[in-house]
């Protein structure tokens, strides 16, 4: 990374005249929090490892591909995404599989990484599985694994690195003679060779406490030292009270199980007297990245409270092979008595050295329209969701400031109306309005697969953001700047909506159930945004 210029005094009208040139360079802060706001890093590690066969230690050769964001915010948490194990055993691994009469083998990889921050560590397990594969005439078996990883969050200023460890191989084996005896399974336990480059670095990830999703103040940079890594002057902590500290320092994993997340670092999402609950109400979290075309960088929503009031069904049209439900629900953005999402501060970097730090709400202008269409496909045994989200929300930005110079945008800059999609079915929904879709599917005795209203799941979309208007004050306009910086179609999104708590039956937590509902009937499940 560059090093920051040191700030000094200038005359007014080079501090306007910087201002207004960074206006141009900055604006990719006026949709919600940017992850990886200078775009994202590739990684691509080759490591040799040794594994414990039925014939001995023998070697392997590891590729481990994974996409990293440039840099995070502290608190922020990011999932690496992409994620490819590959794993190279040698011809007598091979020759111990067909020992077993096997003739296929399907993979379940589980790879230790090491997440490091000040001297501080964690734990995560990076999990992947294949396809089956047929073991070869000759010559090495490749096995090529892909699968969810927890994500991350540093806990302060500092890189965050990630390094790989042990892995284990749970290998599923075919048998030759399918007439013939189950060859059964085996686990391979492999370990990080001695002379791996870097002891198996794979990534490095700078975190900023005044970065996207900071929570508290961003703390000084280098307060804290290596002999003393929490900055507090108190290096030698005895039993318990180191332990703790360290935890409190340690890098933050979340498993990535649906609708799960580290804690309720999160707004209140209670029905009010503006909004009194019903038996049909419902309130959820969502949380999720926008992208900004223009920018080349992908924009984080952080969770936000819906409160929803859910139709009742009514018969839809016609088929011959399903029987058809549709059903209209409403719903409001919860903050404050107010329908938005909560006001978030975020810093950036712009051409690596400008620290830009934004503050912005989405406002909804009218009630959130949810459609919801549910067939059943009684021969079949199936039956599918279909649920269209339409959303009128105008991009308010409450202030800018450029390397610590307030940046004047006044109290009504905002985009000339709503992000808008292009409608499905427009006769029945004119009007300008974000449009998020998303399908879920269940087969009769099993879960639901996707998303569905009441349990939650992913909606994607893609928007066009409107011109900006109302923006500067002093006589500066900066419309037409932000407005060639950000505005534009081709925005693609994806949300999370995590489960819901059914106010007029909530679930709470029990020996038997996960539980939908805290004991003041708010949401219990937090989603994790997802890219």
């Amino acid at each position: 990374m560059k090093a920051q210029p040191t700030a000094t005094t200038r005359p007014l009208r080079g501090r306007a005249r910087i201002t207004s040139f960074a206006a141009f360079v900055v604006l990719a802060a006026l949709i919600p929090t940017t992850a990886s706001a200078t775009g994202s890093q590739e990684v691509e590690a080759e490591l040799p490892y040794v594994c414990t066969l039925p014939s001995g230690q023998l070697p392997a050769t590891v590729r481990v591909l994974a996409e990293f964001p440039e840099r995070a915010g502290a608190g922020e948490a990011f999932t690496p995404s992409d994620v490819t194990i590959t794993v190279e055993l040698p011809a007598q691994a091979v020759a111990d599989l067909t020992a077993h009469d096997a003739a296929e083998v399907r993979a379940a990889t589980r790879l230790t990484v090491d997440v490091a921050q000040n001297s501080a560590t964690a734990t995560a397990t990076w999990r992947g599985g294949s396809e089956p594969v047929a073991l070869p005439g000759s010559g090495p078996l490749t096995l090529v694994t892909q699968g969810d990883v927890p994500s991350v969050a540093g806990r302060s200023d500092g890189d965050l690195t990630f390094s790989a460890g042990a892995l284990a191989i749970d290998l599923a084996l075919g048998a030759a003679d399918p007439a013939g005896a189950d060859p059964g399974s085996l686990t391979v336990d492999c370990a990080l060779a001695e002379d791996a480059p870097e002891q198996g670095l794979l990534a490095t990830v700078p975190v900023s406490a005044g970065g996207p999703g900071a929570s508290g103040s961003p703390s000084p940079s280098g307060s804290a030292s290596a002999s003393d890594p929490a900055g507090d002057g108190q290096s030698d902590t005895p039993g318990s009270q180191a332990e703790e500290r360290q935890s409190e320092r340690s890098p933050k994993v979340v498993e990535n199980t649906p609708g799960t997340a580290a804690d309720r670092a999160v707004p209140p999402c209670l029905f009010d007297e503006q909004h009194p609950p019903t038996d049909a109400s419902l309130a959820a979290y969502i949380t999720g990245y926008t992208n900004v075309r223009k920018q080349k960088a992908a924009s984080y929503l952080p969770p936000s409270c819906m409160l929803i009031e859910q139709g009742d069904p009514v018969a839809g049209p016609p088929d011959p092979e399903a029987i058809i439900f549709d059903t209209v629900s409403w719903a409001d953005f919860g903050y404050q008595g107010r329908r938005q999402t909560p006001p978030f501060r975020s810093t950036f970097l712009s051409f690596d050295f400008a620290p830009v730090t934004a503050t912005m709400v989405l406002e909804q202008t009218a009630p959130i329209r949810i459609d919801s269409r549910l067939k059943f496909y009684f021969l079949k045994g199936l039956t599918t969701m279909d649920t269209y989200v339409r959303a009128p929300l105008v991009l308010h930005v409450t202030s800018l400031e450029v390397n610590g110079t307030p940046l004047e945008v006044g109290s009504e800059c905002r985009t000339d109306g709503s992000l808008t999609s292009v409608d499905p079915d427009p006769v029945n929904h004119p009007g300008d309005h974000l449009v998020l879709y998303g399908r879920g599917e269940q087969i009769t005795g099993q879960d639901v697969t996707g998303y569905k209203l009441l349990s939650g799941g992913t909606l994607t979309g893609e928007a066009a953001i409107p011109a900006f208007t109302g923006c500067g004050s002093d006589g500066e306009d900066l419309d037409r700047l932000l407005t060639a910086s950000v505005s534009g179609p081709g925005n693609y999104i994806k949300q999370v909506q995590g489960q819901t708590c059914a106010l007029g039956a909530p679930v709470f937590p029990g020996p038997n159930t996960d539980g939908q509902c805290t004991e003041d009937l708010q949401p219990i499940v937090i989603p994790v945004a997802e890219r």
